[in-house]
């Protein structure tokens, strides 16, 4: 049933005069009313994003302490932009003074402030290099390590390990050699070991499928002269004819992981509870059965 109103309107979209027969009809035409829609959807979704960029800016950290006297330390490392440590680090060495009450330490934002208001003159560390003075001749590298001569040139050059020609004989740096060949030297944890040929005869493979699965595994290995042997005790375990030991450490990453704990939590309970450390390389492990017993889940008997 159509309308017989006759109402004059100005399109909202096109800004057209126009009769409409409803008095809720905005635009002239379906075209007109599906862009005003899209526009006005476009338009809300704008405002929901700024509304909720400017509550983030607003629920920012920085926007909650700049006004407080007194920062804890995580406030403090949040105001510098540091981490935790180097605020420790600045207590430490008296460039800020931190006031302990009960398990936490207040720093006075004012000193913070004072302190970056008046720094003191930066002067760049400057290291000087010792020289090298010992070295091997390339025939005392072959003797030591039993490398073939053309293998020495190759890896000093991917090493940039230093060293220097007299009357006709090339000397190589000894500590960076040495240390090239320490990085290199087999887990002295591993005593038993299977060659090659050990290999062959045991597991009936042929060498490229020895090659192939030695890399594929990351098996172990140690070179004596030209003769290569493997970690008995890995390719067992990789070949399912020995169980896997269980890991008597946690890395850091592992254990913070496990026990939802920060690294400084963790290294708190290590210390407090004296549970043993050890340093592999780069890597820093926590004894496993140690920080099992100590976080266990409590037990009501």
């Amino acid at each position: 049933m159509s309308s017989n109103l006759k109402i004059k309107r100005i399109c909202a979209w096109c800004g057209k005069e126009f009769i409409a027969q409803k008095t809720t009809t905005a635009c002239c035409s379906k075209q007109c009313a599906n862009a005003l829609y899209k526009k006005r959807k476009r338009d809300e979704a704008i405002k929901a994003n700024n509304q909720i960029v400017k509550k983030k800016i607003d629920e920012k950290p920085i926007e909650r302490i700049k006004d407080k006297p007194f920062l804890t330390i995580t406030e403090t490392a949040i105001y510098l932009g540091v981490t935790r440590p180097t605020v420790y680090g600045y207590i430490k060495r008296g460039e800020l003074n931190g006031i302990r009450l009960g398990f936490k330490f207040l720093l006075k934002k004012e000193d913070i402030d004072v302190l970056f208001n008046n720094p003191t003159e930066f002067h760049t560390p400057t290291k000087e290099k010792a020289p090298i003075t010992d070295f091997y001749t390339t025939a005392e590298v072959k003797e030591k390590y039993h490398v073939n001569e053309s293998w020495i040139f190759l890896v000093a050059k991917r090493n940039n390990i230093p060293r220097t020609f007299n009357r006709g004989k090339t000397y190589w740096s000894k500590k960076h050699i040495d240390a090239y060949f320490a990085k290199k030297a087999p887990n002295p944890d591993i005593t038993e070991w299977y060659s090659t040929q050990d290999m062959q005869e045991k597991f009936g493979m042929t060498l490229s499928a020895i090659y192939c699965f030695v890399s594929k595994n990351a098996i172990p290995k140690k070179k004596e002269g030209i003769m290569v042997y493997y970690s008995k005790k890995h390719v067992d375990i990789a070949k399912g004819i020995a169980a896997p030991e269980e890991p008597q450490y946690y890395t850091v990453v592992e254990a913070m992981e496990k026990f939802n704990l920060t690294r400084d939590q963790l290294y708190h309970y290590a210390k407090y509870h004296n549970i043993p450390k050890v340093k592999k390389g780069k890597y820093t492990l926590i004894s496993k059965p140690e920080l099992d017993k100590l976080l266990a889940a409590p037990k009501i008997e």
